[in-house]
């Protein structure tokens, strides 16, 4: 019988949370007459029935504050998961570098998460679009090293299957992306919004699939009273306090 790690939870509720959030931003929009729906093929710009993108659907009160909560918390529970993802890798991985940049990079790209969600698009369209291309650009940078890591430490010899399944999810991604900016470009905005919605359903499931590894591993937190010296996160240690290894 497999033992899961209660941490393996993480992931997948988080990808729940974040997918139902937003879409509930989504139909929100779609029921105050902002946005037109995904189906649709016509739109217009006189107040009511804008492109449906995300952004767009969170721009307008009601919708706005439930855009700004979920972007919010996403972008904790997103941070709080990729650093459970280094601590997992660090005693692994045999470059370093790759693992504490990929780090370094997913927690500029949530940083870009709260700026999309606490300046709307019509408010503040620079500070916004910057959040935006720190999301996406960097975002789908970490799926992408994530895949690689996958296959190069091969956890529980899961990792081919797991980096396939990575490596297919963040070609889509890219893919996505490309064809976002590209039909956006264009003017073909309700494509380009489809495109949105993709690319931010595959990242949220690329994120989710880190329940896999992490059913494997157990991370402690532990708080002591000792005043002697304080230990690096270099030592040994406090290692062994934040990380435990896997179980045979």
């Amino acid at each position: 019988m497999l033992k899961c790690g209660q941490w393996a939870l993480l992931p997948p509720i988080f990808s729940a949370f974040t997918a139902a959030g937003l879409w509930l931003v989504y139909f929100i929009a779609v029921h105050d007459e902002k946005i037109v729906p995904l189906g649709s093929k016509s739109w217009r710009t006189n107040g009511s029935f804008y492109p449906p993108y995300i952004s767009i659907a969170g721009n307008f009160p009601p919708a706005s504050c439930i855009f700004s909560e979920v972007m919010n918390l996403s972008a904790f529970l997103a941070f709080f998961t990729a650093v459970l993802r280094y601590l997992q890798l660090k005693p692994r991985i045999d470059k370093p570098w790759l693992n504490v940049g990929s780090l370094t990079a997913f927690s500029i790209g949530c940083f870009g998460m709260t700026l999309v969600g606490n300046f709307q698009l019509f408010s503040d369209e620079v500070i916004h679009n910057l959040g935006t291309f720190m999301t996406f650009g960097l975002g789908t940078l970490y799926c992408w090293a994530q895949s690689y890591i996958t296959l190069r430490v091969d956890i529980k010899n899961e990792g081919r299957r797991a980096g396939i399944v990575r490596f297919l999810l963040s070609g889509s991604i890219t893919l996505c992306m490309v064809l976002y900016f590209s039909l956006m470009g264009l003017g073909l905005h309700t494509q380009a919004a489809q495109c949105q919605w993709a690319l931010v359903m595959f990242f949220l499931i690329f994120l989710g699939t880190f329940a896999i590894e992490f059913r494997h591993s157990r991370f402690d937190i532990v708080c002591t009273d000792d005043c002697g010296r304080p230990l690096s996160l270099s030592e040994n240690p406090s290692e062994a306090s934040t990380y435990q290894p896997d179980e045979p």
